[in-house]
Protein backbone atom coordinates (compact mmCIF):
# COMPACT_ATOMS: atom_id res chain seq x y z
CA UNK A 1 0.00 0.00 0.00
CA UNK A 2 1.25 3.25 -0.89
CA UNK A 3 -0.06 5.68 1.88
CA UNK A 4 2.42 7.73 3.18
CA UNK A 5 3.61 6.21 6.84
CA UNK A 6 2.66 8.47 9.29
CA UNK A 7 6.07 7.84 11.21
CA UNK A 8 7.85 9.75 8.75
CA UNK A 9 9.84 12.93 9.92
CA UNK A 10 7.63 15.25 8.52
CA UNK A 11 5.01 14.08 11.14
CA UNK A 12 7.48 16.05 13.53
CA UNK A 13 5.68 18.73 15.46
CA UNK A 14 2.39 17.07 15.05
CA UNK A 15 -0.30 16.43 17.45
CA UNK A 16 0.76 13.23 18.58
CA UNK A 17 -2.60 11.41 19.57
CA UNK A 18 -3.75 12.77 15.93
CA UNK A 19 -1.17 10.72 14.37
CA UNK A 20 -1.77 7.90 16.58
CA UNK A 21 -5.08 7.47 15.48
CA UNK A 22 -4.50 7.61 12.17
CA UNK A 23 -1.66 5.19 12.47
CA UNK A 24 -4.21 2.68 14.15
CA UNK A 25 -6.81 3.38 10.97
CA UNK A 26 -4.00 2.74 8.51
CA UNK A 27 -3.44 -0.39 10.49
CA UNK A 28 -6.73 -1.26 10.30
CA UNK A 29 -6.98 -0.91 6.51
CA UNK A 30 -3.37 -2.27 6.03
CA UNK A 31 -4.72 -5.57 7.92
CA UNK A 32 -8.31 -5.39 5.90
CA UNK A 33 -7.96 -3.42 2.61
CA UNK A 34 -11.36 -4.49 1.23
CA UNK A 35 -13.05 -3.36 4.22
CA UNK A 36 -15.23 -0.42 3.00
CA UNK A 37 -16.01 0.15 6.15
CA UNK A 38 -12.14 1.10 7.47
CA UNK A 39 -11.66 3.17 4.63
CA UNK A 40 -14.30 5.25 5.79
CA UNK A 41 -13.16 5.60 9.00
CA UNK A 42 -10.09 6.50 7.50
CA UNK A 43 -11.21 9.46 5.49
CA UNK A 44 -12.82 10.92 7.81
CA UNK A 45 -9.79 10.78 10.33
CA UNK A 46 -7.73 12.55 8.05
CA UNK A 47 -10.67 15.29 6.92
CA UNK A 48 -10.53 16.22 10.47
CA UNK A 49 -6.67 16.49 10.69
CA UNK A 50 -5.65 19.58 12.51
CA UNK A 51 -9.26 20.63 13.50
CA UNK A 52 -10.08 20.59 9.89
CA UNK A 53 -7.79 20.47 6.60
CA UNK A 54 -6.95 24.08 5.33
CA UNK A 55 -4.39 25.26 3.05
CA UNK A 56 -2.45 26.61 6.52
CA UNK A 57 -2.75 23.09 8.09
CA UNK A 58 0.67 21.17 8.91
CA UNK A 59 2.21 19.99 5.49
CA UNK A 60 2.13 16.62 7.12
CA UNK A 61 -1.65 16.78 7.61
CA UNK A 62 -2.17 18.00 3.89
CA UNK A 63 -0.07 15.23 2.66
CA UNK A 64 -1.65 12.73 4.67
CA UNK A 65 -5.34 13.28 3.57
CA UNK A 66 -3.84 13.50 0.25
CA UNK A 67 -2.31 10.03 0.13
CA UNK A 68 -5.34 8.41 1.90
CA UNK A 69 -7.75 10.07 -0.71
CA UNK A 70 -5.86 9.04 -3.83
CA UNK A 71 -5.55 5.06 -2.69
CA UNK A 72 -8.89 5.29 -1.28
CA UNK A 73 -10.37 6.27 -5.07
CA UNK A 74 -8.25 4.10 -6.61
CA UNK A 75 -9.29 1.51 -5.21
CA UNK A 76 -13.25 2.75 -5.19
CA UNK A 77 -13.34 4.93 -8.58
CA UNK A 78 -17.07 5.08 -8.93
CA UNK A 79 -17.62 7.07 -5.62
CA UNK A 80 -18.61 9.70 -7.28
CA UNK A 81 -19.26 11.69 -3.75
CA UNK A 82 -16.22 11.19 -2.63
CA UNK A 83 -14.38 12.54 -5.53
CA UNK A 84 -16.67 15.77 -5.23
CA UNK A 85 -15.56 15.81 -1.79
CA UNK A 86 -11.86 15.55 -2.76
CA UNK A 87 -12.01 17.97 -4.86
CA UNK A 88 -13.96 20.72 -2.70
CA UNK A 89 -11.13 19.55 -0.01
CA UNK A 90 -8.42 20.71 -3.31
CA UNK A 91 -10.09 23.78 -3.61
CA UNK A 92 -9.41 24.84 -0.24
CA UNK A 93 -5.75 23.19 0.43
CA UNK A 94 -4.42 23.94 -3.11
CA UNK A 95 -6.83 26.65 -5.18
CA UNK A 96 -8.36 26.23 -8.47
CA UNK A 97 -6.13 23.96 -10.50
CA UNK A 98 -5.75 21.74 -8.20
CA UNK A 99 -9.13 21.24 -7.69
CA UNK A 100 -9.84 21.11 -11.23
CA UNK A 101 -7.67 18.20 -11.09
CA UNK A 102 -9.44 16.57 -9.46
CA UNK A 103 -12.65 17.00 -11.12
CA UNK A 104 -11.08 15.49 -14.58
CA UNK A 105 -9.80 12.78 -12.74
CA UNK A 106 -13.15 11.86 -11.04
CA UNK A 107 -15.37 12.29 -14.26
CA UNK A 108 -12.74 10.08 -16.22
CA UNK A 109 -13.49 7.48 -13.38
CA UNK A 110 -17.15 7.44 -13.21
CA UNK A 111 -17.78 9.02 -16.59
CA UNK A 112 -21.73 9.09 -16.43
CA UNK A 113 -22.45 10.62 -12.80
CA UNK A 114 -24.76 13.29 -13.57
CA UNK A 115 -24.14 14.35 -10.52
CA UNK A 116 -20.57 14.76 -10.77
CA UNK A 117 -20.66 16.42 -14.44
CA UNK A 118 -23.13 18.75 -12.35
CA UNK A 119 -20.66 19.76 -9.56
CA UNK A 120 -18.01 20.39 -11.96
CA UNK A 121 -19.93 22.75 -14.17
CA UNK A 122 -21.01 24.40 -11.25
CA UNK A 123 -17.63 24.83 -10.22
CA UNK A 124 -16.19 26.23 -13.70
CA UNK A 125 -19.24 28.56 -13.65
CA UNK A 126 -18.20 30.51 -10.35
CA UNK A 127 -14.29 29.78 -11.05
CA UNK A 128 -14.03 30.93 -15.25
CA UNK A 129 -15.35 33.85 -16.29
CA UNK A 130 -14.78 32.45 -19.83
CA UNK A 131 -18.31 31.60 -21.36
CA UNK A 132 -16.96 29.49 -24.01
CA UNK A 133 -14.72 27.40 -22.05
CA UNK A 134 -18.02 26.92 -19.63
CA UNK A 135 -19.85 26.07 -22.31
CA UNK A 136 -16.71 23.35 -23.50
CA UNK A 137 -17.25 22.21 -20.26
CA UNK A 138 -21.09 21.91 -20.60
CA UNK A 139 -20.68 20.48 -24.02
CA UNK A 140 -18.56 17.26 -22.88
CA UNK A 141 -20.70 16.97 -19.60
CA UNK A 142 -23.77 16.62 -22.12
CA UNK A 143 -21.73 13.83 -24.50
CA UNK A 144 -21.42 11.79 -21.01
CA UNK A 145 -24.42 11.92 -19.14
CA UNK A 146 -27.15 14.37 -21.37
CA UNK A 147 -29.39 11.03 -22.22
CA UNK A 148 -29.48 9.99 -18.84
CA UNK A 149 -33.25 9.29 -17.82
CA UNK A 150 -32.25 11.77 -14.85
CA UNK A 151 -30.01 14.44 -16.34
CA UNK A 152 -32.33 16.87 -15.48
CA UNK A 153 -30.47 18.65 -13.33
CA UNK A 154 -27.36 19.05 -15.40
CA UNK A 155 -29.45 20.66 -18.02
CA UNK A 156 -31.02 22.82 -15.29
CA UNK A 157 -27.48 23.62 -14.37
CA UNK A 158 -26.96 24.95 -18.33
CA UNK A 159 -29.68 26.91 -18.82
CA UNK A 160 -29.25 28.70 -15.33
CA UNK A 161 -26.00 29.75 -16.83
CA UNK A 162 -27.39 31.20 -20.50
CA UNK A 163 -29.98 32.89 -18.35
CA UNK A 164 -27.66 34.75 -16.28
CA UNK A 165 -25.61 35.75 -19.19
CA UNK A 166 -28.96 36.42 -20.87
CA UNK A 167 -28.70 34.44 -24.15
CA UNK A 168 -31.70 33.85 -25.53
CA UNK A 169 -30.36 32.19 -28.50
CA UNK A 170 -28.77 29.48 -26.15
CA UNK A 171 -31.48 28.33 -24.02
CA UNK A 172 -33.44 27.86 -26.98
CA UNK A 173 -30.44 26.11 -28.54
CA UNK A 174 -30.56 24.09 -24.99
CA UNK A 175 -33.95 23.41 -25.37
CA UNK A 176 -34.81 22.37 -28.87
CA UNK A 177 -32.19 19.96 -27.77
CA UNK A 178 -33.29 18.39 -24.52
CA UNK A 179 -37.26 18.11 -25.41
CA UNK A 180 -35.92 15.59 -27.93
CA UNK A 181 -34.09 13.15 -25.19
CA UNK A 182 -36.46 10.74 -23.10
CA UNK A 183 -36.10 11.93 -19.69
CA UNK A 184 -38.20 12.26 -16.13
CA UNK A 185 -38.80 15.86 -16.55
CA UNK A 186 -39.53 16.01 -20.41
CA UNK A 187 -42.91 17.82 -20.42
CA UNK A 188 -41.38 20.71 -18.60
CA UNK A 189 -38.75 21.81 -21.10
CA UNK A 190 -41.78 21.19 -23.81
CA UNK A 191 -43.89 24.19 -21.98
CA UNK A 192 -40.62 26.24 -21.62
CA UNK A 193 -39.50 25.56 -25.62
CA UNK A 194 -43.07 26.53 -26.18
CA UNK A 195 -42.75 29.88 -24.63
CA UNK A 196 -39.65 31.47 -25.40
CA UNK A 197 -40.60 30.09 -29.16
CA UNK A 198 -43.25 32.17 -29.05
CA UNK A 199 -40.62 35.56 -29.66
CA UNK A 200 -37.46 34.50 -31.06
CA UNK A 201 -37.32 34.53 -34.53
CA UNK A 202 -37.98 32.09 -37.27
CA UNK A 203 -34.55 31.72 -38.15
CA UNK A 204 -33.52 30.68 -34.70
CA UNK A 205 -36.49 28.17 -34.32
CA UNK A 206 -35.67 25.91 -37.44
CA UNK A 207 -32.80 25.39 -39.88
CA UNK A 208 -32.75 27.20 -43.00
CA UNK A 209 -33.76 24.71 -44.92
CA UNK A 210 -36.54 23.57 -43.20
CA UNK A 211 -37.55 27.49 -43.08
CA UNK A 212 -37.16 27.73 -47.04
CA UNK A 213 -39.41 23.58 -47.53
CA UNK A 214 -42.81 25.30 -45.29
CA UNK A 215 -42.58 28.48 -47.13
CA UNK A 216 -42.78 26.58 -50.16
CA UNK A 217 -44.98 23.97 -48.96
CA UNK A 218 -47.53 27.42 -47.83
CA UNK A 219 -47.53 28.70 -51.24
CA UNK A 220 -48.48 25.28 -52.83
CA UNK A 221 -51.02 25.28 -50.79
CA UNK A 222 -52.31 28.91 -51.73
CA UNK A 223 -51.86 27.59 -55.45
CA UNK A 224 -54.13 24.56 -54.92
CA UNK A 225 -56.99 26.82 -53.79
CA UNK A 226 -55.93 29.46 -55.90
CA UNK A 227 -55.72 32.23 -53.04
CA UNK A 228 -53.37 34.94 -53.57
CA UNK A 229 -49.77 34.87 -51.87
CA UNK A 230 -49.99 35.75 -48.10
CA UNK A 231 -48.35 38.82 -46.76
CA UNK A 232 -45.94 38.55 -44.52
CA UNK A 233 -47.51 38.69 -41.16
CA UNK A 234 -49.85 36.08 -42.35
CA UNK A 235 -46.66 34.38 -43.37
CA UNK A 236 -45.03 34.23 -40.58
CA UNK A 237 -48.20 33.00 -38.89
CA UNK A 238 -48.15 29.41 -40.36
CA UNK A 239 -44.49 29.38 -40.39
CA UNK A 240 -45.00 29.34 -36.48
CA UNK A 241 -47.89 26.89 -36.79
CA UNK A 242 -45.98 24.71 -38.59
CA UNK A 243 -42.73 25.19 -36.74
CA UNK A 244 -45.33 24.35 -33.44
CA UNK A 245 -46.63 21.12 -34.91
CA UNK A 246 -42.69 20.07 -35.47
CA UNK A 247 -42.18 20.69 -32.15
CA UNK A 248 -45.08 18.69 -30.84
CA UNK A 249 -44.84 15.56 -33.11
CA UNK A 250 -40.85 16.18 -31.19
CA UNK A 251 -42.44 16.19 -27.82
CA UNK A 252 -44.74 13.39 -28.57
CA UNK A 253 -42.30 10.83 -29.93
CA UNK A 254 -39.96 11.94 -26.75
CA UNK A 255 -42.94 10.96 -24.72
CA UNK A 256 -43.70 7.89 -26.23
CA UNK A 257 -40.25 7.21 -25.21
CA UNK A 258 -40.18 7.91 -22.20
CA UNK A 259 -43.45 6.52 -21.29
CA UNK A 260 -41.66 2.95 -22.46
CA UNK A 261 -38.92 3.52 -20.01
CA UNK A 262 -40.69 4.90 -17.20
CA UNK A 263 -41.34 1.45 -15.42
CA UNK A 264 -37.68 -0.07 -15.84
CA UNK A 265 -36.26 3.14 -13.92
CA UNK A 266 -38.55 2.89 -11.55
CA UNK A 267 -37.69 -0.10 -10.51
CA UNK A 268 -34.07 1.14 -10.33
CA UNK A 269 -33.68 2.24 -6.51
CA UNK A 270 -30.11 2.37 -6.68
CA UNK A 271 -28.01 3.84 -9.91
CA UNK A 272 -24.90 4.51 -7.88
CA UNK A 273 -21.94 2.27 -7.14
CA UNK A 274 -21.77 1.05 -3.49
CA UNK A 275 -19.82 -1.82 -2.30
CA UNK A 276 -23.32 -3.50 -0.56
CA UNK A 277 -25.57 -6.29 -2.33
CA UNK A 278 -28.27 -5.01 -4.74
CA UNK A 279 -31.50 -6.89 -4.38
CA UNK A 280 -32.80 -9.41 -6.61
CA UNK A 281 -35.49 -7.40 -7.93
CA UNK A 282 -32.98 -4.41 -9.18
CA UNK A 283 -30.45 -6.83 -11.04
CA UNK A 284 -33.95 -8.30 -12.84
CA UNK A 285 -34.74 -4.50 -13.62
CA UNK A 286 -31.35 -3.95 -15.22
CA UNK A 287 -32.14 -7.57 -17.09
CA UNK A 288 -35.53 -6.60 -18.24
CA UNK A 289 -34.03 -2.38 -19.10
CA UNK A 290 -30.96 -4.17 -21.55
CA UNK A 291 -33.19 -6.73 -23.35
CA UNK A 292 -35.53 -3.67 -23.98
CA UNK A 293 -32.93 -1.11 -24.63
CA UNK A 294 -30.87 -3.76 -27.27
CA UNK A 295 -34.20 -4.69 -29.28
CA UNK A 296 -34.21 -1.00 -30.16
CA UNK A 297 -31.14 -1.65 -32.13
CA UNK A 298 -29.68 1.94 -30.97
CA UNK A 299 -25.94 1.67 -30.49
CA UNK A 300 -25.62 4.57 -28.75
CA UNK A 301 -28.11 4.00 -26.16
CA UNK A 302 -27.63 1.13 -25.20
CA UNK A 303 -24.17 1.51 -24.84
CA UNK A 304 -25.10 4.58 -22.62
CA UNK A 305 -27.39 2.06 -20.84
CA UNK A 306 -24.67 -0.60 -20.32
CA UNK A 307 -22.40 2.14 -18.60
CA UNK A 308 -24.95 3.04 -16.18
CA UNK A 309 -25.78 -0.46 -15.31
CA UNK A 310 -22.37 -1.18 -14.79
CA UNK A 311 -21.65 1.59 -12.31
CA UNK A 312 -24.83 0.46 -9.96
CA UNK A 313 -24.06 -2.94 -10.97
CA UNK A 314 -20.07 -2.60 -10.89
CA UNK A 315 -19.52 -5.76 -8.61
CA UNK A 316 -21.76 -8.25 -10.41
CA UNK A 317 -19.43 -9.93 -13.36
CA UNK A 318 -22.65 -11.64 -15.08
CA UNK A 319 -23.27 -8.17 -16.53
CA UNK A 320 -19.75 -7.44 -17.82
CA UNK A 321 -20.07 -10.71 -19.17
CA UNK A 322 -22.87 -9.50 -21.00
CA UNK A 323 -21.35 -6.34 -22.05
CA UNK A 324 -18.73 -7.54 -23.61
CA UNK A 325 -20.67 -10.50 -25.27
CA UNK A 326 -23.27 -7.72 -26.73
CA UNK A 327 -20.19 -5.35 -28.03
CA UNK A 328 -18.10 -8.12 -29.41
CA UNK A 329 -21.28 -8.83 -31.72
CA UNK A 330 -20.45 -5.69 -33.23
CA UNK A 331 -18.87 -5.19 -35.98
CA UNK A 332 -15.20 -4.04 -36.00
CA UNK A 333 -15.55 -3.98 -31.97
CA UNK A 334 -12.28 -5.76 -30.46
CA UNK A 335 -10.58 -2.18 -29.02
CA UNK A 336 -14.14 -1.27 -27.24
CA UNK A 337 -13.99 -5.32 -26.39
CA UNK A 338 -10.56 -4.59 -24.45
CA UNK A 339 -11.52 -1.83 -22.93
CA UNK A 340 -14.46 -3.17 -21.43
CA UNK A 341 -12.32 -6.02 -20.14
CA UNK A 342 -9.46 -3.52 -18.51
CA UNK A 343 -12.52 -1.64 -16.88
CA UNK A 344 -13.88 -4.98 -15.37
CA UNK A 345 -10.34 -6.33 -14.02
CA UNK A 346 -10.08 -2.85 -12.00
CA UNK A 347 -13.47 -3.03 -10.15
CA UNK A 348 -14.65 -6.96 -10.15
CA UNK A 349 -12.32 -8.12 -7.35
CA UNK A 350 -9.56 -10.85 -7.91
CA UNK A 351 -11.46 -13.04 -5.36
CA UNK A 352 -13.32 -14.02 -8.29
CA UNK A 353 -11.63 -13.94 -10.93
CA UNK A 354 -13.91 -15.47 -14.13
CA UNK A 355 -14.07 -12.03 -16.06
CA UNK A 356 -10.12 -11.82 -15.88
CA UNK A 357 -9.72 -15.50 -17.52
CA UNK A 358 -11.87 -14.50 -19.73
CA UNK A 359 -9.87 -11.26 -20.41
CA UNK A 360 -7.18 -13.60 -20.96
CA UNK A 361 -8.72 -15.96 -23.92
CA UNK A 362 -10.07 -12.81 -25.23
CA UNK A 363 -5.99 -11.44 -25.73
CA UNK A 364 -5.59 -15.29 -26.90
CA UNK A 365 -8.22 -15.22 -29.26
CA UNK A 366 -6.20 -12.18 -30.90
CA UNK A 367 -2.66 -13.42 -31.12
CA UNK A 368 -1.78 -11.32 -27.85
CA UNK A 369 -0.45 -14.53 -26.29
CA UNK A 370 2.01 -12.16 -23.85
CA UNK A 371 -1.03 -10.62 -22.55
CA UNK A 372 -2.81 -13.37 -22.13
CA UNK A 373 0.06 -15.05 -20.06
CA UNK A 374 0.75 -11.81 -18.27
CA UNK A 375 -2.74 -11.48 -17.39
CA UNK A 376 -2.99 -15.28 -15.70
CA UNK A 377 0.65 -14.03 -13.81
CA UNK A 378 -1.00 -11.01 -12.44
CA UNK A 379 -3.63 -12.83 -10.84
CA UNK A 380 -2.04 -16.16 -9.13
CA UNK A 381 -0.16 -12.97 -8.24
CA UNK A 382 -2.92 -12.16 -5.66
CA UNK A 383 -4.52 -15.28 -5.88
CA UNK A 384 -2.07 -18.19 -5.80
CA UNK A 385 -4.63 -20.87 -5.27
CA UNK A 386 -6.67 -20.07 -8.36
CA UNK A 387 -6.52 -23.97 -9.74
CA UNK A 388 -8.78 -22.65 -12.61
CA UNK A 389 -6.00 -19.81 -13.13
CA UNK A 390 -3.41 -21.84 -13.59
CA UNK A 391 -4.51 -25.10 -15.53
CA UNK A 392 -5.74 -21.89 -17.97
CA UNK A 393 -2.25 -20.85 -18.04
CA UNK A 394 -1.00 -24.17 -18.68
CA UNK A 395 -3.62 -25.09 -21.52
CA UNK A 396 -2.62 -21.54 -23.07
CA UNK A 397 1.04 -23.27 -22.47
CA UNK A 398 0.31 -26.47 -24.16
CA UNK A 399 -2.23 -24.64 -27.56
CA UNK A 400 0.93 -22.09 -27.87
CA UNK A 401 4.31 -24.46 -27.92
CA UNK A 402 3.16 -28.12 -26.22
CA UNK A 403 2.42 -30.63 -23.31
CA UNK A 404 5.81 -30.38 -21.81
CA UNK A 405 5.26 -26.59 -21.61
CA UNK A 406 2.24 -26.93 -20.03
CA UNK A 407 3.28 -29.34 -17.72
CA UNK A 408 6.23 -27.00 -16.61
CA UNK A 409 3.91 -24.16 -15.42
CA UNK A 410 1.94 -27.40 -13.62
CA UNK A 411 5.19 -28.33 -11.59
CA UNK A 412 6.07 -24.82 -11.10
CA UNK A 413 2.64 -24.25 -9.19
CA UNK A 414 3.23 -27.42 -7.49
CA UNK A 415 6.85 -26.33 -6.44
CA UNK A 416 5.74 -22.81 -4.86
CA UNK A 417 6.05 -22.24 -1.45
CA UNK A 418 2.80 -19.87 -1.54
CA UNK A 419 0.32 -22.43 -2.69
CA UNK A 420 -2.72 -23.66 -0.84
CA UNK A 421 -1.60 -27.58 -0.71
CA UNK A 422 -4.79 -28.62 -1.42
CA UNK A 423 -5.11 -26.51 -4.09
CA UNK A 424 -1.53 -28.34 -4.89
CA UNK A 425 -3.02 -31.48 -4.69
CA UNK A 426 -5.63 -30.44 -7.52
CA UNK A 427 -3.03 -29.06 -9.65
CA UNK A 428 -1.54 -32.77 -9.54
CA UNK A 429 -5.04 -34.18 -11.14
CA UNK A 430 -5.19 -31.23 -13.89
CA UNK A 431 -1.63 -32.56 -14.70
CA UNK A 432 -2.07 -36.40 -14.51
CA UNK A 433 -5.42 -35.14 -16.97
CA UNK A 434 -3.73 -33.42 -19.35
CA UNK A 435 -1.31 -36.31 -20.17
CA UNK A 436 -3.76 -38.49 -20.25
CA UNK A 437 -6.16 -36.75 -22.71
CA UNK A 438 -3.74 -34.82 -24.78
CA UNK A 439 -0.53 -36.65 -24.64
CA UNK A 440 -2.91 -40.15 -24.48
CA UNK A 441 -0.32 -41.43 -21.87
CA UNK A 442 -2.45 -43.63 -19.97
CA UNK A 443 0.98 -44.79 -18.15
CA UNK A 444 2.45 -41.40 -17.49
CA UNK A 445 -0.81 -39.99 -15.37
CA UNK A 446 -0.70 -43.44 -13.64
CA UNK A 447 2.40 -42.22 -12.70
CA UNK A 448 1.85 -39.02 -11.50
CA UNK A 449 -1.17 -40.00 -8.93
CA UNK A 450 0.67 -42.96 -7.37
CA UNK A 451 3.67 -40.57 -6.85
CA UNK A 452 1.65 -38.17 -4.96
CA UNK A 453 -0.80 -40.15 -3.30
CA UNK A 454 0.89 -40.17 0.14
CA UNK A 455 1.46 -36.56 -0.08
CA UNK A 456 -1.83 -35.76 -1.01
CA UNK A 457 -3.71 -38.75 1.07
CA UNK A 458 -5.81 -35.96 3.02
CA UNK A 459 -7.59 -34.59 -0.61
CA UNK A 460 -10.94 -35.14 -1.56
CA UNK A 461 -10.45 -33.87 -5.32
CA UNK A 462 -6.96 -35.62 -5.62
CA UNK A 463 -8.80 -39.22 -4.98
CA UNK A 464 -12.16 -38.26 -6.64
CA UNK A 465 -10.21 -37.79 -10.08
CA UNK A 466 -7.67 -40.48 -9.32
CA UNK A 467 -10.89 -42.85 -9.07
CA UNK A 468 -12.28 -41.25 -12.26
CA UNK A 469 -9.41 -41.78 -14.27
CA UNK A 470 -8.87 -45.57 -13.39
CA UNK A 471 -13.22 -46.18 -13.79
CA UNK A 472 -12.74 -44.37 -16.98
CA UNK A 473 -10.02 -47.05 -18.68
CA UNK A 474 -11.61 -49.50 -20.87
CA UNK A 475 -11.94 -52.93 -20.48
CA UNK A 476 -10.83 -55.48 -23.39
CA UNK A 477 -10.27 -58.59 -21.41
CA UNK A 478 -10.97 -60.49 -18.58
CA UNK A 479 -7.24 -60.16 -17.42
CA UNK A 480 -7.50 -55.89 -17.92
CA UNK A 481 -10.44 -56.17 -15.78
CA UNK A 482 -9.28 -57.84 -12.97
CA UNK A 483 -6.43 -55.49 -13.11
CA UNK A 484 -8.63 -52.27 -13.41
CA UNK A 485 -10.46 -53.72 -10.52
CA UNK A 486 -7.45 -54.30 -8.11
CA UNK A 487 -6.22 -50.79 -9.03
CA UNK A 488 -9.85 -49.28 -7.67
CA UNK A 489 -9.63 -51.22 -4.32
CA UNK A 490 -5.96 -50.26 -3.92
CA UNK A 491 -7.27 -46.61 -4.02
CA UNK A 492 -10.32 -47.76 -1.89
CA UNK A 493 -8.02 -48.98 0.66
CA UNK A 494 -5.50 -45.90 0.59
CA UNK A 495 -8.52 -43.71 1.34
CA UNK A 496 -9.92 -45.45 4.18
CA UNK A 497 -6.53 -46.36 5.91
CA UNK A 498 -4.38 -43.52 5.34
CA UNK A 499 -6.42 -40.40 4.60
CA UNK A 500 -7.80 -38.34 7.21
CA UNK A 501 -11.31 -37.23 5.52
CA UNK A 502 -14.32 -37.35 6.86
CA UNK A 503 -15.91 -40.54 7.30
CA UNK A 504 -19.27 -39.61 5.47
CA UNK A 505 -16.40 -38.52 2.12
CA UNK A 506 -14.69 -41.92 2.65
CA UNK A 507 -18.65 -43.71 2.29
CA UNK A 508 -18.87 -41.67 -1.14
CA UNK A 509 -15.58 -42.99 -2.72
CA UNK A 510 -16.91 -46.64 -1.40
CA UNK A 511 -20.16 -45.98 -2.88
CA UNK A 512 -18.64 -44.81 -6.79
CA UNK A 513 -16.68 -48.29 -6.48
CA UNK A 514 -19.83 -50.29 -5.69
CA UNK A 515 -21.74 -48.45 -8.68
CA UNK A 516 -18.74 -49.32 -10.88
CA UNK A 517 -19.32 -52.99 -10.15
CA UNK A 518 -22.33 -53.02 -10.43
CA UNK A 519 -22.42 -51.27 -13.77
CA UNK A 520 -18.81 -52.07 -15.52
CA UNK A 521 -18.20 -55.60 -14.31
CA UNK A 522 -18.89 -58.58 -15.38
CA UNK A 523 -21.71 -61.68 -14.08
CA UNK A 524 -19.79 -62.69 -10.99
CA UNK A 525 -20.36 -58.41 -10.22
CA UNK A 526 -23.38 -59.20 -7.85
CA UNK A 527 -20.79 -61.43 -4.97
CA UNK A 528 -18.37 -58.81 -4.75
CA UNK A 529 -21.09 -56.05 -4.85
CA UNK A 530 -22.72 -57.79 -1.45
CA UNK A 531 -19.44 -58.24 0.21
CA UNK A 532 -18.59 -54.63 -0.47
CA UNK A 533 -22.02 -53.76 0.93
CA UNK A 534 -21.58 -55.93 4.30
CA UNK A 535 -17.73 -55.14 4.44
CA UNK A 536 -16.99 -51.28 4.22
CA UNK A 537 -19.74 -50.03 6.12
CA UNK A 538 -18.27 -52.01 8.81
CA UNK A 539 -14.78 -50.42 8.22
CA UNK A 540 -15.88 -47.05 7.72
CA UNK A 541 -17.60 -47.25 11.28
CA UNK A 542 -14.60 -49.04 12.80
CA UNK A 543 -12.27 -45.55 11.16
CA UNK A 544 -15.01 -43.28 12.30
CA UNK A 545 -14.44 -44.70 16.06
CA UNK A 546 -10.79 -43.96 15.98
CA UNK A 547 -11.01 -40.89 14.03
CA UNK A 548 -13.20 -39.30 17.50
CA UNK A 549 -10.38 -40.76 19.94
CA UNK A 550 -9.74 -38.27 22.53
CA UNK A 551 -6.35 -37.89 24.03
CA UNK A 552 -5.83 -37.45 27.42
CA UNK A 553 -6.64 -33.72 27.13
CA UNK A 554 -9.67 -34.04 25.15
CA UNK A 555 -8.45 -33.48 21.56
CA UNK A 556 -8.54 -35.82 18.91
CA UNK A 557 -6.37 -37.62 17.70
CA UNK A 558 -5.17 -38.08 14.09
CA UNK A 559 -7.86 -35.96 12.92
CA UNK A 560 -7.63 -33.02 10.59
CA UNK A 561 -9.04 -29.45 12.70
CA UNK A 562 -12.33 -28.10 11.16
CA UNK A 563 -10.35 -25.35 9.32
CA UNK A 564 -7.95 -27.47 7.28
CA UNK A 565 -10.58 -30.31 7.03
CA UNK A 566 -12.98 -27.79 5.12
CA UNK A 567 -10.09 -27.00 2.79
CA UNK A 568 -9.48 -30.56 2.37
CA UNK A 569 -12.67 -31.31 1.54
CA UNK A 570 -13.35 -28.79 -1.16
CA UNK A 571 -14.48 -29.03 -4.18
CA UNK A 572 -12.73 -26.79 -7.36
CA UNK A 573 -15.07 -26.17 -9.77
CA UNK A 574 -14.36 -24.12 -13.24
CA UNK A 575 -15.99 -20.44 -13.49
CA UNK A 576 -19.14 -21.74 -15.97
CA UNK A 577 -20.06 -24.65 -13.69
CA UNK A 578 -21.13 -22.27 -10.98
CA UNK A 579 -22.13 -19.30 -13.37
CA UNK A 580 -25.82 -20.36 -14.22
CA UNK A 581 -29.36 -18.12 -14.94
CA UNK A 582 -30.40 -15.99 -12.63
CA UNK A 583 -33.42 -16.93 -10.93
CA UNK A 584 -36.67 -15.29 -11.46
CA UNK A 585 -38.06 -15.64 -8.29
CA UNK A 586 -35.35 -14.99 -6.07
CA UNK A 587 -36.01 -12.66 -3.11
CA UNK A 588 -33.96 -10.22 -0.88
CA UNK A 589 -29.92 -9.09 -0.83
CA UNK A 590 -28.37 -10.71 -4.03
CA UNK A 591 -24.76 -12.54 -3.79
CA UNK A 592 -21.92 -11.13 -5.82
CA UNK A 593 -20.91 -14.48 -6.95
Amino acid sequence: MDIKDESQDESNGFDRFQRELIRRHLADVRAQPDNFEYWEKLVRACEQLDGGINRNSHPWAIEMVRSVYNRFLRKYPLLFGYWKKYAKLEFIIGGTECAELVYERGCASVTNSVDLWMEYCSFKMETCHDAEIVRELFERAADHVGIDFLSHPFWDKWLEYEERLENADKILAILKRVTRIPMHQYARYYKDLRTLAVDRPLQELVPAVELTRYRLEIEAECQAFGLPPKVDLELERDLRAKIAARFYAAFQACEADTNSRWAFEAGIKRPYFHVTELDHAQLATWRKYLDFQEAQGDYAKTVFLYNRCLVSCACYDEFWFRYVRWIGAQKDKEEEVRHIYIRAAQLVPVTRPGIRLQFAYFEESCGRVDIARAIYKAILRKLPESVETTTSWANLERRQIGVEAAVAVYKARIDSTGVDPFAKAALVTEWATLLWKAQGSVVGARRVYQEHEERYADSRQFWQRYMQFEMEQPISSEDHEFHVSLRLMEIIDQILTKSRLSPWIKQEFTQMYMNYVQQRRDKAAMKEFISLDRDIPQSVSRLTRAKFRKDINGLPVGGLDEATRVRAEKRYYNFYELHRDPDPNAEGPAPFY
